[in-house]
């Protein structure tokens, strides 16, 4: 998980402050000491870190967050104020040419994810109702024009190509088919290389000089650290960069080149890769990763994927089975499928208020034991996900084997069931009025 090393010592630091009744100058200095040490070994440019501790603590030792009602809480709001300026203020949004088509240069070197990213880009381009071009324009690297191909098929959008010809044509020509076929985004596809050399860079020079693009996206491999920094410094320089993706953020747990990048070459992180599927190219929110960092959670980014994933209407049906008791293995195989399309649940966890990353550690969340429960109830009939307590032992006999699980957690599965849905009978009589023990006081 993305900054999982980072989030865990600033919130254990953080721990300590709050339980500090007043603070002294000596105990925020001693704090700001291991937040220091936490950014350096996330992989944070050094000069960052100085400069942030310095910000921080110019801000935090004065008399008023000492001497104030909660000094601790006032450390940390100083602390996730300047992480958010670090990561650059507020969302940045992709920007749209007036005159169609609006044309978008994706660079990068060869291995950060750039040709699965314009695939990614291009369809949540599509969902919010454009109709995007992907252009084929590395013409050295092998297959990577097929690579460009099976892409864009897996998300039915078009590419355009014209074999091992001068990339600058390629990308001049693919306007004319843009306006042939409709495109209102053109989305370009270059070359990269393992290492930045001229040849690269005076090709992407003169390609931006010809199809002069909208906006160039800077595709980076958090995987990499500090070398992606330099990387990005580097095109930054030669090109005039408007926008950072940070790809394979989800397999980095240091993070720190989504804390550098920003600072270094003052250009925003548009959106960050979490995953391998369409919706895990995610928009970045400087606000809500340092909300996630610190161990706040980031509710709007849960809602978010609730939403995209959640059909409102079948939710309405299943909160009225709920309350009538109505629910079944069959509604409860839906849930899971849909829970597990917003992403590994540890990821999910991380985003509730509240859960430091201390109790996300307490967690397990094992996956293959939500894909065995999937098994077993993929195993019953219709009939029987429907009514559950028609499961005998014979019955279980056969579910075990079609599943390949055992018997005993067959039996386990349906003791939880039983148990929620006594926990779900309880949360109802509550709300309902009913007399008895459960019953809440503002409730007549």
């Amino acid at each position: 998980m993305a900054f999982e090393n980072l989030s865990s010592k600033l919130q254990e630091v953080f721990k300590q402050l709050r339980g500090k009744g007043k603070l002294t100058e000596k105990d925020v200095k001693d704090a700001l000491r291991e937040v220091k040490l936490a950014l350096l070994e996330a992989d944070v440019n050094f000069k960052i870190v100085k400069d942030f501790v310095k910000k921080v603590t110019e801000k935090a030792v004065g008399e008023e967050v000492l001497g104030g009602l909660n000094p601790g809480q006032q450390v940390i709001k100083i602390v996730n104020d300047e992480l958010i300026e670090l990561m650059g203020s507020s969302q940045s949004k992709l920007t749209f040419s007036p005159k169609a088509p609006t044309v978008y240069m994706m660079v990068g070197l060869q291995g950060a994810g750039k040709t699965t990213t314009t695939g990614k880009l291009a369809g949540q381009l599509r969902k919010q109702g454009k109709k995007p071009l992907l252009v084929a324009c590395d013409v050295y690297r092998p297959a990577a024009v097929k690579q460009l191909q099976v892409v864009g098929g897996t998300y039915n959008i078009p590419v355009f190509s014209m074999g091992n010809i001068n990339p600058v044509e390629i990308a001049k020509e693919s306007f004319n088919y843009a306006k042939q076929n409709g495109n209102d985004v053109i989305i370009i596809d270059t070359a990269g290389r393992l290492h930045i050399n001229e040849e690269l860079m005076t090709e992407l020079e003169n390609i931006k000089a010809e199809v002069k693009p909208q906006e160039i996206l800077l595709v980076i491999d958090a995987m990499t650290g500090q070398d992606a920094v330099n990387v990005a410094e580097v095109f930054n320089e030669r090109l005039g960069v408007d926008g950072v993706i940070i790809t394979k953020l989800d397999g980095d747990t240091r993070g720190g080149s989504a804390l550098s990048v920003r600072a270094v070459t003052g250009k925003p992180i548009k959106f960050v890769g979490m995953g391998e599927k369409l919706e895990d190219l995610e928009p970045f929110y400087p606000d809500r990763m340092a909300s996630r960092i610190l161990g706040m959670g980031d509710v709007l980014s849960l809602i978010e994927k609730a939403q995209q994933v959640f059909d409102e209407k079948q939710a309405q049906e299943l909160e009225k089975k709920m309350r009538t008791l109505d629910f079944t293995f069959e509604d409860f195989l839906t849930q899971m499928q849909q829970v597990k399309k917003m992403g590994p649940l540890k990821d999910l966890i991380s985003m509730v208020p509240g859960l430091n990353q201390a109790k996300l550690d307490d967690v397990d969340v094992d996956e293959k034991s939500i894909s065995h429960i999937e098994a077993i109830i993929q195993s019953m009939t219709v009939y029987e996900r429907r009514n559950p307590d028609i499961l005998n032992g014979s019955r279980k006999k056969r579910i075990a084997k079609g599943s390949g699980r055992s018997i005993q957690e067959i039996n386990k599965l349906i003791k939880q069931f039983d148990e929620m849905k006594k926990m779900m009978k309880m949360m109802t009589d509550m709300t309902k009025g009913k007399k008895g023990k459960f019953k809440l006081p503002f409730f007549k």
